[in-house]
């Protein structure tokens, strides 16, 4: 009796492809499986080529770092010193306006005396004004208005000529000793604006003068 069923030729073609898939999968799995293994069994040597230029680039990186904060410093110490420098011209200058705030006083508040009826410079009226004389080349740049002031005695008229006299004599001194004309501006007060109101032998004397104002 024949109880096997025959096999068809397309049950066989079937089965051929079967082992042909199975055949190929064992062949692409096991290499792969081999090589995995090999490898988790090597341990990896870093390239000494990539660590040099690791180090190298470390090191540049610091070299930028110390020059970046050498030339922060630097900047620092210029800004400091300008800072000092403008403080020290500063105070220098504010000393420089003090000594020329009292030296203008001194010019002002020193007076030129004369005698009785003169208008004639004494030596010692001569000295005071080459001081001046020397203050004002100093400063080239100050121009003076010269008052002549008389005392009480006489007419108004009579003390306005005699006071243009004194400072017209002042003015002529100042320049023989090297001031310019031109900052130099005589008026005369006469009697009517004397520094002393008395009337006693002093206050006459200190009214007989030539009065500086710096314009």
């Amino acid at each position: 009796m024949n109880f096997l069923k025959k096999k068809t030729p397309a049950k066989k073609e079937k089965r051929k492809k079967n082992k042909l898939w199975i055949g190929l999968t064992i062949l692409f799995f096991i290499p792969g499986n081999v090589y995995i293994v090999s490898c988790a069994g090597k341990t990896v040597e870093a390239d000494p080529s990539l660590s040099q230029m690791s180090e190298d680039e470390a090191a540049r990186q610091k070299e930028e770092e110390e020059s970046r904060l050498a030339e922060k410093e630097r900047q620092e110490e210029l800004e400091r010193q300008r800072v000092l420098e403008e403080e020290r011209l500063s105070e220098a200058s504010a000393e420089a306006d003090r000594e020329m705030a009292a030296a203008m006083e001194l010019f002002v508040n020193e007076d030129i005396y004369f005698s009785k009826g003169s208008y004639s410079l004494s030596s010692e009226a001569q000295e005071l004004l080459e001081k001046k004389a020397r203050w004002l080349k100093k400063n080239p740049e100050i121009s003076v208005i010269i008052q002549g002031h008389t005392d009480e005695p006489g007419t108004a008229e009579y003390n306005l000529a005699f006071g243009a006299r004194r400072g017209g004599e002042v003015k002529s001194s100042l320049i023989k000793m090297g001031i310019l004309p031109s900052r130099l501006t005589v008026v005369s007060y006469g009697k009517e604006s004397p520094s002393y109101k008395g009337r006693n032998k002093e206050s006459k004397r200190k009214n007989r003068r030539v009065h500086f104002v710096i314009e």
